[in-house]
């Protein structure tokens, strides 16, 4: 079966997050009022073959760990749909 992962990698809360600060600091020179936190981070699109869900969520977990992710630095979820 082809699967479609969609991933998401953030800063951990206790990291500092420049851009994220930066575009805050934009937004409030905008006039955008009630934004209190923004973190930038970056999103992964991957396809995959798997005789199985729980195979496909265990190789995108194996690839967020070693390669996606800086597992010190960020977080990271995902979402597997059926492609």
């Amino acid at each position: 079966m082809r699967f479609t992962a969609h991933i998401d990698v953030l800063p951990l809360d206790e990291i500092l997050d420049p851009q994220g600060k930066a575009v805050l600091l934009g937004l409030q020179h905008l006039h955008i009022a009630g934004v209190q936190d923004v973190r930038i981070g970056r999103s992964v699109m991957m396809t995959l073959e798997a005789d199985t869900e729980a195979e496909a969520s265990q190789k995108v977990e194996q690839a967020c760990q070693k390669l996606l992710a800086n597992p010190i630095m960020e977080r990271f979820t995902f979402e597997l749909t059926a492609a």
